[in-house]
């Protein structure tokens, strides 16, 4: 069964999805479970491209409860969450694994870290293209289009392909430096 850009494969009822199945979205998250008249109902798992998904009960096309777990297995927690928080600024594997020796800086949480395209960003789950605010995975996948606010935030934060000037640094270290020098 294919449904604009959609496409179902799985128990039906009445030409509607009824029971056990796939459902897999234009953008290849695939949601994996049971369905009723058409919609997402009791379990099932929404599993998302980048590797992470969403484990939940549903209701009438509705998560009721459920859990989510990015793709290198960190499960976000509604309470008590400590990840990332401004006390804690460790990547989730250096958390797992450990801190990497004195002088080997962990860039990114995937070590060693992905070569990025020259002008792009790497903003977690894959690459940032300004150009085109497009943000493809680390394989070379569309992942989605950045709106303002996503763009201004990788522009801002995330690591950027080092500047062909100095290879060793990266462009955003060089406009620190030009910055904190003004202050001199």
């Amino acid at each position: 069964m294919e449904l604009v850009g959609s496409s179902y494969s799985g128990d039906t009822k009445n030409g509607r999805m009824d029971g056990n199945g796939e459902y897999t979205f234009p953008t290849e998250t695939k949601y994996v479970g049971e369905m009723k008249d058409g919609m997402f109902h009791g379990k099932g798992i929404l599993h998302f491209p980048n590797g992470s998904r969403y484990e939940a009960t549903w209701e009438n096309g509705m998560a009721k409860q459920g859990s989510f777990t990015f793709a290198d297995g960190l499960q976000y927690q509604e309470k008590d969450w400590d990840y990332c928080d401004g006390h804690d600024r460790r990547f989730h594997s250096e958390r797992r694994n450990g801190l990497r020796p004195t002088g080997e800086s962990q860039m990114a949480d995937l070590h060693p870290a992905p070569s990025i395209p020259d002008d792009c960003y790497d903003c977690g789950d894959g690459f940032y293209d300004p150009s085109t605010r497009v943000v493809t995975s680390y394989a070379g996948r569309f992942l989605r289009n950045a709106d303002d606010s996503e763009h201004e935030w990788i522009v801002r934060i995330c690591r950027k392909a080092r500047d062909d000037a100095d290879p060793g640094r990266s462009a955003v270290a060089g406009a620190e430096d030009e910055d904190s020098s003004e202050l001199k």
